[in-house]
C-alpha cells in the first residue's frame, strides 16, 4: 500500500508492505538482516560496505546496481536492530535525492511462517528528478517485487519446496 500525506503544506511518501514468508521467525531474522549479503538477497543491490558497527547498530555503504541509464547510485545508511522485539529501524545518512527516508522492518510469527513488514517513510528533495508521489508509486511497485525475490530466496534456504510464479503472499498492510 501507498500513500502520499500532506504534512505541512510538504507531501511525505509512505509505503506499508507485508509478505508471508514459509520459514521460522530466527532463520528469516538472520538471512534479512545478513547485510552482506544482501547483493544476493536483493535483485537491486550490488555491493554492502559495513563501515561501523556499534552493538546492534550498523552503518553501511549500499550500492545499486547500474540503473538504465548506467548510472550507480550509492548512500550510507544507518540500522538499528532488536532482535528482542524482531524490529528493525533505519535511516539513511546521505539521502541523496530524498529530504529524509526511514525504514521500519517487522517480523511476526505467524504459526511456523514469517509476516515481514516493511513501513518506509520519506520526502524527495524539490530538486530530485521525482516527486514524492512519483516515488512513492515507484518504491511501492519495486518492494513488492524485492519482498517476493526476498521470499523465495528464504524459503529455499530453508529447504521449502520452490513456488508457482503466480503464487503470492503479499498481505495487504493494516
Amino acid at each position: 500500500m501507498s500513500t502520499s500525506i500532506e504534512q505541512g503544506n510538504r507531501t511525505v511518501g509512505h509505503t506499508d508492505n507485508s509478505i508471508v514468508i514459509d520459514a521460522d521467525l530466527d532463520h528469516v531474522w538472520r538471512m534479512t538482516n545478513d547485510l552482506t549479503a544482501w547483493p544476493d538477497l536483493f535483485t537491486e543491490y550490488s555491493e554492502v560496505e559495513v563501515l561501523a558497527q556499534s552493538g546492534s547498530m550498523f552503518r553501511f555503504r549500499l550500492k545499486m546496481r547500474p540503473d538504465e541509464s548506467g548510472r550507480v547510485w550509492s548512500w550510507v545508511s544507518e540500522r538499528t536492530l532488536d532482535e528482542a522485539r524482531h524490529e528493525v529501524v533505519a535511516r539513511r545518512l546521505e539521502p541523496g535525492p530524498f529530504e529524509f527516508m526511514n525504514i521500519r522492518w517487522t517480523y511476526t510469527h505467524q504459526g511456523t511462517s514469517t509476516l515481514m513488514r516493511w513501513v518506509q517513510d520519506f520526502r524527495m528533495r524539490p530538486e530530485a528528478p521525482l516527486d514524492t508521489e512519483a516515488m512513492t508509486d515507484r518504491i511501492d511497485a519495486n518492494t513488492k517485487i524485492q519482498m517476493a525475490v526476498i521470499r523465495d530466496k528464504v524459503e529455499a534456504a530453508a529447504g521449502k519446496p520452490r513456488r508457482e510464479e503466480s503464487e503470492t503472499d503479499l498481505e495487504p498492510a493494516t
